[in-house]
């Protein structure tokens, strides 16, 4: 879903790498995995995410982790 929500702003992942001030590999990370706290956060701001798609990416992500 944040991969969607990227391409909707047309961002690239080093486009968002930079926004959020972390490396492209950490970002690319944050496609696959949670992110920090921190990180989260400036991501939910910049691709403005409503609640219901953040419970979703949060949902998706713990399962991934199970």
């Amino acid at each position: 879903m944040i991969k969607e929500k990227r391409r909707e702003k047309n961002y690239t992942q080093e486009k968002m790498s930079e926004i959020l001030g972390i490396s492209l590999r950490q970002y690319v990370r944050i496609e696959e995995d949670l992110p920090r706290r921190d990180v989260l956060r400036n991501l939910i701001i910049e691709l403005e995410l409503n609640d219901t798609e953040l419970g979703e990416y949060i949902r998706t992500m713990a399962n991934k982790i199970a």
